[in-house]
Protein backbone atom coordinates (compact mmCIF):
# COMPACT_ATOMS: atom_id res chain seq x y z
CA UNK A 1 0.00 0.00 0.00
CA UNK A 2 1.16 3.77 -0.76
CA UNK A 3 1.51 6.28 1.70
CA UNK A 4 0.68 9.92 1.63
CA UNK A 5 1.11 12.57 3.47
CA UNK A 6 -0.91 15.82 3.22
CA UNK A 7 3.09 18.39 3.61
CA UNK A 8 4.01 15.87 0.67
CA UNK A 9 1.83 16.72 -2.02
CA UNK A 10 0.55 19.82 -3.80
CA UNK A 11 -2.97 20.85 -2.98
CA UNK A 12 -4.26 19.89 -6.08
CA UNK A 13 -2.76 16.70 -5.98
CA UNK A 14 -4.39 15.89 -2.36
CA UNK A 15 -7.62 17.48 -3.50
CA UNK A 16 -7.74 15.18 -6.43
CA UNK A 17 -7.11 12.03 -4.12
CA UNK A 18 -9.39 13.22 -1.35
CA UNK A 19 -12.01 13.48 -4.24
CA UNK A 20 -11.28 10.17 -6.17
CA UNK A 21 -11.33 8.06 -2.28
CA UNK A 22 -14.28 9.76 -0.48
CA UNK A 23 -16.65 8.67 -3.74
CA UNK A 24 -19.60 8.40 -4.30
CA UNK A 25 -20.60 11.64 -2.87
CA UNK A 26 -24.20 13.44 -2.84
CA UNK A 27 -24.64 16.58 -5.23
CA UNK A 28 -26.26 19.65 -3.75
CA UNK A 29 -27.02 22.05 -6.76
CA UNK A 30 -27.60 25.17 -5.11
CA UNK A 31 -29.86 27.83 -5.94
CA UNK A 32 -29.04 31.26 -3.94
CA UNK A 33 -29.53 34.95 -4.94
CA UNK A 34 -27.38 37.94 -3.92
CA UNK A 35 -28.42 41.00 -2.53
CA UNK A 36 -29.31 43.10 -5.91
CA UNK A 37 -31.61 39.74 -6.57
CA UNK A 38 -29.05 38.20 -8.80
CA UNK A 39 -29.77 34.05 -9.05
CA UNK A 40 -26.84 32.10 -9.03
CA UNK A 41 -26.94 27.98 -9.72
CA UNK A 42 -24.17 25.46 -9.05
CA UNK A 43 -23.38 21.86 -7.44
CA UNK A 44 -21.47 21.04 -4.73
CA UNK A 45 -20.16 17.61 -3.94
CA UNK A 46 -19.14 18.04 -0.50
CA UNK A 47 -22.36 17.51 1.18
CA UNK A 48 -24.68 15.48 3.05
CA UNK A 49 -27.38 15.24 5.90
CA UNK A 50 -26.62 16.07 9.16
CA UNK A 51 -29.63 16.43 11.22
CA UNK A 52 -33.21 15.11 11.12
CA UNK A 53 -34.70 17.05 13.80
CA UNK A 54 -33.84 19.74 13.15
CA UNK A 55 -33.26 19.32 9.82
CA UNK A 56 -30.10 19.94 9.02
CA UNK A 57 -28.37 19.94 5.13
CA UNK A 58 -24.56 21.08 5.06
CA UNK A 59 -22.74 21.48 1.61
CA UNK A 60 -19.30 23.15 1.31
CA UNK A 61 -18.45 25.65 -1.13
CA UNK A 62 -14.40 25.59 -1.26
CA UNK A 63 -12.40 28.35 -1.81
CA UNK A 64 -10.61 27.56 -5.08
CA UNK A 65 -7.23 25.59 -4.91
CA UNK A 66 -5.94 27.71 -8.10
CA UNK A 67 -6.24 31.01 -6.96
CA UNK A 68 -7.66 31.02 -3.57
CA UNK A 69 -11.23 32.69 -4.51
CA UNK A 70 -14.31 32.67 -3.58
CA UNK A 71 -17.67 31.05 -5.26
CA UNK A 72 -20.54 33.13 -6.21
CA UNK A 73 -22.57 30.64 -3.86
CA UNK A 74 -20.46 31.39 -0.58
CA UNK A 75 -20.91 35.40 -1.27
CA UNK A 76 -24.56 34.72 -1.82
CA UNK A 77 -25.85 32.87 1.49
CA UNK A 78 -23.31 35.61 3.47
CA UNK A 79 -25.64 38.46 1.98
CA UNK A 80 -28.77 36.72 1.75
CA UNK A 81 -28.76 33.41 4.06
CA UNK A 82 -31.39 31.57 2.36
CA UNK A 83 -30.81 28.23 -0.38
CA UNK A 84 -32.92 25.64 -2.46
CA UNK A 85 -31.00 22.85 -2.15
CA UNK A 86 -32.27 20.34 -5.26
CA UNK A 87 -31.05 16.83 -5.78
CA UNK A 88 -29.62 15.98 -9.14
CA UNK A 89 -31.17 13.04 -11.64
CA UNK A 90 -29.76 11.84 -14.19
CA UNK A 91 -32.35 13.38 -16.26
CA UNK A 92 -30.49 16.48 -15.81
CA UNK A 93 -26.92 15.69 -14.86
CA UNK A 94 -25.60 17.44 -18.23
CA UNK A 95 -27.26 20.07 -17.28
CA UNK A 96 -26.09 20.64 -14.08
CA UNK A 97 -22.74 19.81 -15.19
CA UNK A 98 -23.03 22.95 -17.29
CA UNK A 99 -24.30 24.94 -14.67
CA UNK A 100 -20.69 24.58 -12.77
CA UNK A 101 -19.38 26.27 -15.56
CA UNK A 102 -17.61 29.48 -14.01
CA UNK A 103 -19.80 32.35 -15.72
CA UNK A 104 -19.34 35.83 -14.33
CA UNK A 105 -21.47 37.83 -11.56
CA UNK A 106 -24.65 38.50 -12.62
CA UNK A 107 -25.00 35.42 -15.06
CA UNK A 108 -28.21 33.50 -14.28
CA UNK A 109 -26.86 29.49 -14.92
CA UNK A 110 -30.72 28.80 -14.62
CA UNK A 111 -30.84 30.27 -18.34
CA UNK A 112 -27.50 28.77 -19.49
CA UNK A 113 -28.87 25.25 -18.37
CA UNK A 114 -31.96 25.54 -19.36
CA UNK A 115 -33.78 25.15 -16.21
CA UNK A 116 -36.81 26.29 -16.12
CA UNK A 117 -37.09 29.11 -12.43
CA UNK A 118 -40.12 28.45 -9.69
CA UNK A 119 -40.99 30.49 -7.17
CA UNK A 120 -40.29 29.11 -3.21
CA UNK A 121 -42.31 29.01 -0.90
CA UNK A 122 -40.64 30.51 2.06
CA UNK A 123 -37.06 31.75 0.50
CA UNK A 124 -35.98 34.08 -2.12
CA UNK A 125 -33.94 32.13 -4.41
CA UNK A 126 -36.16 30.04 -7.02
CA UNK A 127 -36.15 26.34 -7.24
CA UNK A 128 -35.72 24.48 -10.18
CA UNK A 129 -38.77 22.96 -11.83
CA UNK A 130 -37.71 19.68 -13.51
CA UNK A 131 -35.83 18.59 -9.89
CA UNK A 132 -37.59 15.62 -8.05
CA UNK A 133 -36.70 16.95 -5.47
CA UNK A 134 -35.71 20.33 -3.11
CA UNK A 135 -35.29 21.60 -0.07
CA UNK A 136 -35.81 25.49 0.81
CA UNK A 137 -33.58 25.91 3.43
CA UNK A 138 -32.47 28.72 6.05
CA UNK A 139 -28.61 29.28 6.30
CA UNK A 140 -28.11 28.74 9.92
CA UNK A 141 -24.42 29.29 10.06
CA UNK A 142 -20.98 29.63 7.89
CA UNK A 143 -18.34 28.60 9.31
CA UNK A 144 -14.84 29.16 7.58
CA UNK A 145 -12.43 26.37 7.30
CA UNK A 146 -9.58 28.51 6.38
CA UNK A 147 -8.26 31.23 4.50
CA UNK A 148 -6.08 28.93 1.56
CA UNK A 149 -6.98 27.88 -1.37
CA UNK A 150 -8.82 24.51 -1.09
CA UNK A 151 -10.24 25.58 2.31
CA UNK A 152 -14.04 24.82 3.06
CA UNK A 153 -16.89 26.83 4.08
CA UNK A 154 -19.19 24.90 5.76
CA UNK A 155 -22.71 26.22 5.16
CA UNK A 156 -25.13 24.80 7.58
CA UNK A 157 -29.06 24.81 5.98
CA UNK A 158 -32.17 24.26 8.03
CA UNK A 159 -34.83 23.15 6.02
CA UNK A 160 -37.81 24.64 5.99
CA UNK A 161 -40.44 23.09 3.48
CA UNK A 162 -39.51 20.14 0.68
CA UNK A 163 -40.81 19.69 -2.20
CA UNK A 164 -41.10 15.97 -3.90
CA UNK A 165 -42.48 15.09 -6.99
CA UNK A 166 -44.96 12.19 -6.42
CA UNK A 167 -43.96 10.36 -9.41
CA UNK A 168 -40.15 9.34 -7.75
CA UNK A 169 -42.88 7.70 -5.07
CA UNK A 170 -43.44 4.35 -3.90
CA UNK A 171 -46.76 2.64 -3.04
CA UNK A 172 -46.63 3.35 0.41
CA UNK A 173 -45.10 7.41 -0.28
CA UNK A 174 -42.02 6.97 0.08
CA UNK A 175 -39.21 7.41 -2.16
CA UNK A 176 -38.09 4.92 -4.58
CA UNK A 177 -34.32 5.26 -4.86
CA UNK A 178 -35.32 3.20 -8.63
CA UNK A 179 -36.90 5.98 -9.45
CA UNK A 180 -35.25 9.16 -8.31
CA UNK A 181 -31.89 8.20 -10.40
CA UNK A 182 -30.27 9.86 -8.22
CA UNK A 183 -26.51 10.65 -9.44
CA UNK A 184 -23.42 11.39 -7.10
CA UNK A 185 -20.07 12.54 -8.34
CA UNK A 186 -16.76 10.44 -7.79
CA UNK A 187 -13.15 11.93 -8.56
CA UNK A 188 -12.26 13.46 -12.21
CA UNK A 189 -14.56 13.57 -14.55
CA UNK A 190 -16.77 10.55 -13.48
CA UNK A 191 -20.08 10.46 -11.64
CA UNK A 192 -22.32 7.20 -10.84
CA UNK A 193 -26.05 6.56 -10.84
CA UNK A 194 -28.08 5.15 -7.67
CA UNK A 195 -30.56 3.38 -10.71
CA UNK A 196 -27.81 0.80 -11.07
CA UNK A 197 -24.92 2.04 -9.96
CA UNK A 198 -23.61 2.54 -13.77
CA UNK A 199 -20.73 4.50 -14.08
CA UNK A 200 -20.14 7.24 -16.55
CA UNK A 201 -18.34 10.38 -17.75
CA UNK A 202 -19.34 14.09 -18.00
CA UNK A 203 -16.76 16.52 -19.23
CA UNK A 204 -15.57 19.65 -17.12
CA UNK A 205 -17.00 22.27 -17.94
CA UNK A 206 -15.09 24.51 -15.16
CA UNK A 207 -12.10 25.76 -17.72
CA UNK A 208 -14.59 26.65 -20.42
CA UNK A 209 -17.05 29.27 -21.04
CA UNK A 210 -19.77 27.52 -22.44
CA UNK A 211 -22.63 29.36 -24.49
CA UNK A 212 -25.32 28.25 -22.38
CA UNK A 213 -28.56 26.16 -23.65
CA UNK A 214 -30.03 30.18 -23.95
CA UNK A 215 -27.93 31.09 -26.81
CA UNK A 216 -28.83 28.16 -28.79
CA UNK A 217 -30.95 28.59 -32.26
CA UNK A 218 -34.41 28.34 -31.07
CA UNK A 219 -35.04 25.49 -33.13
CA UNK A 220 -32.29 23.59 -31.47
CA UNK A 221 -33.15 24.54 -27.74
CA UNK A 222 -36.93 23.33 -28.47
CA UNK A 223 -36.34 20.30 -30.16
CA UNK A 224 -38.95 17.34 -29.43
CA UNK A 225 -36.17 15.34 -30.02
CA UNK A 226 -33.06 15.97 -28.14
CA UNK A 227 -33.13 15.56 -24.49
CA UNK A 228 -32.03 18.06 -21.40
CA UNK A 229 -28.90 16.16 -21.22
CA UNK A 230 -28.38 16.29 -25.03
CA UNK A 231 -28.83 20.18 -24.36
CA UNK A 232 -26.39 20.49 -22.12
CA UNK A 233 -23.88 19.10 -23.51
CA UNK A 234 -24.46 20.92 -26.62
CA UNK A 235 -24.65 24.16 -24.32
CA UNK A 236 -20.90 23.02 -23.36
CA UNK A 237 -18.98 24.67 -26.07
CA UNK A 238 -17.67 27.39 -26.34
CA UNK A 239 -18.54 28.42 -30.05
CA UNK A 240 -20.50 26.99 -32.72
CA UNK A 241 -18.82 26.29 -36.04
CA UNK A 242 -18.74 28.53 -38.45
CA UNK A 243 -20.49 29.20 -41.42
CA UNK A 244 -17.87 28.20 -43.76
CA UNK A 245 -17.51 24.95 -41.56
CA UNK A 246 -21.08 23.50 -41.60
CA UNK A 247 -21.62 24.66 -45.35
CA UNK A 248 -18.77 22.28 -46.18
CA UNK A 249 -20.16 19.83 -43.82
CA UNK A 250 -23.18 20.21 -45.83
CA UNK A 251 -21.47 18.80 -48.58
CA UNK A 252 -21.18 15.07 -47.48
CA UNK A 253 -23.09 12.70 -49.32
CA UNK A 254 -25.44 12.06 -45.92
CA UNK A 255 -26.45 15.01 -45.65
CA UNK A 256 -27.10 15.67 -49.20
CA UNK A 257 -29.20 12.60 -49.65
CA UNK A 258 -31.10 13.64 -46.53
CA UNK A 259 -32.00 16.72 -48.06
CA UNK A 260 -33.24 15.15 -51.64
CA UNK A 261 -35.23 12.45 -49.77
CA UNK A 262 -37.27 15.20 -47.32
CA UNK A 263 -36.52 18.12 -50.36
CA UNK A 264 -40.89 18.42 -50.08
CA UNK A 265 -40.84 18.17 -46.19
CA UNK A 266 -38.82 20.72 -44.43
CA UNK A 267 -40.44 19.36 -40.98
CA UNK A 268 -38.89 15.53 -41.80
CA UNK A 269 -36.17 16.93 -42.64
CA UNK A 270 -35.66 18.97 -39.23
CA UNK A 271 -36.43 15.47 -37.04
CA UNK A 272 -34.77 13.64 -39.05
CA UNK A 273 -31.34 16.10 -38.74
CA UNK A 274 -31.88 16.43 -34.97
CA UNK A 275 -32.31 12.94 -35.00
CA UNK A 276 -28.62 11.80 -36.47
CA UNK A 277 -27.24 14.66 -34.00
CA UNK A 278 -28.70 12.84 -30.87
CA UNK A 279 -26.65 9.82 -31.97
CA UNK A 280 -23.54 11.94 -32.54
CA UNK A 281 -23.95 12.84 -29.40
CA UNK A 282 -24.63 8.96 -28.07
CA UNK A 283 -21.35 9.09 -29.33
CA UNK A 284 -19.68 12.05 -27.65
CA UNK A 285 -19.06 13.74 -30.86
CA UNK A 286 -20.41 16.91 -30.05
CA UNK A 287 -18.62 18.69 -32.64
CA UNK A 288 -20.80 16.62 -35.36
CA UNK A 289 -23.16 17.36 -33.91
CA UNK A 290 -23.76 20.68 -34.01
CA UNK A 291 -22.34 20.77 -37.80
CA UNK A 292 -26.05 18.26 -38.38
CA UNK A 293 -28.13 20.90 -35.83
CA UNK A 294 -26.68 23.39 -38.19
CA UNK A 295 -27.68 22.45 -41.56
CA UNK A 296 -30.57 24.28 -43.24
CA UNK A 297 -33.45 22.89 -46.04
Amino acid sequence: MKTFYPKDLTTQEFHGLLQGAVAPRPIAFASTIDRDGNVNLSPFSFFNLFSTNPAILIFSPSRRVRDNTTKHTLENVLEVPEVVIHVVHFGMVEQMSLASTEYGKGVNEFDKAGFTQVKSNEVKPPRIQEAHVAFECKVNEVKSLGDSGGAGNLVICEVLVAHVNEAVLDEMGVIDPRKLDAVARLGGNWYSRASGASLFQIPKPLRTLGIGIDQMPAEVRNSTILSGNNLGRLGNVEALPSPAEVADFGQGAEIQEMRIRFQYDQDSLADHLHLLAKEALDEDDVDRAWLILLQKG
